[in-house]
């Protein structure tokens, strides 16, 4: 055994440096002695993470001897982390191993928490990993999955009823529960800040039909009907379809992650202990929003899509601007716009009661706020173009 200093440095056999006896010393120590039949192991100093090293070498090479009981003594610990913790526990359970008798295991009060805990997580039972890829597994997840969408879709149409009634009252009775300046914010965060990326991606869809509409139709002869697919396709689908879908992953999500925020703070919380009505203050000025906006938007979107159409068929073409305002008036008629933009307030209305639903059902952590804003707007976007496909066949049944 190795003394440095009048202290016995841990473990029998085998040598150190002198150095390395002075610095182990200095910021934790071990040594052994034998009283009768009991062999002692005292442990004081810095048990910390630097140390470990020396401490795990030293206590590997532990010779208890025939002495037929262990006493471990750690009363002398200055510090502990939970490097120098486990390395206790492990001798402890070494000597249990070794069918000695544990006569002791003392340590202060100010770390008894810290190895009750180790000692815990270690006696944790194993982690079974369940393979998946069988037969069994794929119809487990798709009943639950089945029946999550079951629950989900009941919880929106409960919520819907309630957003349905509170957003009447709100009409009718405007000064009692809508809150004007909360409304025109929306409007102006939704609408006005929406502008630029909504009509260059309008502008561009209106270049894309214009190219790829004039490359099909010219094998024909037929370029002047380019005009005809642009404004028929953005007046009565795509300008609606596509700023939907904009809206959705700008406005929607913004809806979800500002009122999952506020749930994390416990912002809501505070406001129903204070009697608001949280679909009054947070929901009403959203919904009402956007659906105010959202056919303004679309309006927008079917101009600079027209434009876009008009720029391509001019410099592609050579359509002059008379030419294909002309071929477009012969085209269109007020009914095609109409069947888009009667469209835009229920895609607003979808949009905005998705993202404020699932910013409401945010748990208090950030990976939620995360989870639920993902999962607003693929649900926004998803409802969005099932109510799309289902004017499409309402308006083909009533000839419109």
């Amino acid at each position: 055994m190795l003394y440095g200093g009048g202290r016995a440095l841990g473990y029998r056999g085998g040598m150190v440096t002198l150095s390395e006896a002075k610095h182990l010393h200095e910021r934790a120590w071990l040594r052994t002695e034998r009283r009768a039949n009991v062999m002692r192991i005292l442990a004081g100093g810095d048990w910390v993470v630097p140390e470990a090293p020396r401490l795990d070498m030293a206590l590997r090479k532990l010779d208890f001897g025939d002495a037929p009981a262990v006493e471990i003594d750690a009363d002398g610990l200055e510090m502990l982390d939970t490097a120098g913790a486990w390395l206790l526990l492990r001798t402890k359970r070494e000597v249990e191993e070794s069918h000695r008798r544990l006569s002791g295991f003392k340590v202060s009060a100010a770390y008894r928490t810290l190895f009750e805990t180790i000692d815990r997580v270690h006696n944790a039972p194993p982690v079974v990993i369940h393979h998946r890829h069988t037969f069994r597994h794929f119809l487990e997840r798709t009943g639950k999955g089945f029946i999550h969408f079951l629950m989900q879709s009941y919880e929106i149409l409960n919520y819907v009823g309630r957003v349905t009634i509170e957003t009447g009252e709100a009409i009718i009775k405007p000064r009692g529960n809508l809150r004007v300046a909360a409304l025109f914010h929306q409007i102006e965060e939704t609408g006005i800040t929406a502008l630029p990326i909504v009509g260059l991606l309008a502008f561009l869809l209106g270049v894309v039909l214009a190219y790829q509409g004039a490359d099909q139709l010219r094998r024909f002869g037929a370029e002047i009907f380019t005009v005809d697919l642009v404004g028929v396709a953005m007046l009565r689908e795509i300008g609606g379809l596509i700023t939907a879908i904009i809206v959705a992953g700008r406005s929607g999500s913004a809806f979800t992650a500002q009122i999952g925020t506020m749930n994390v703070n416990e912002e809501i919380d505070a406001m129903q202990t204070l009697g608001l009505n949280t679909v009054d203050v947070l929901v009403l000025p959203r919904v009402i929003g956007l659906v105010i906006t959202l056919p303004l938007l679309t309006f927008y979107a079917d101009i600079m899509g027209l434009v876009g159409g008009g720029v391509m068929s001019y410099f592609d073409l050579g359509f002059t601007v008379p030419v294909y305002m002309r071929e477009l008036e012969n085209a269109v008629t007020l009914s095609t716009m109409m069947v888009g933009l009667i469209k835009a307030p229920v895609f607003a209305f979808i949009i905005a009661l998705v993202g404020c639903f699932e910013g409401l059902k945010v748990e208090r952590n950030a990976a939620s706020v995360g989870k639920l804003t993902t999962r607003s707007v693929v649900e926004s976007i998803f409802l969005v173009i099932v109510f799309d496909a289902g004017f499409s066949i309402l308006f083909s049944i009533l000839g419109i």
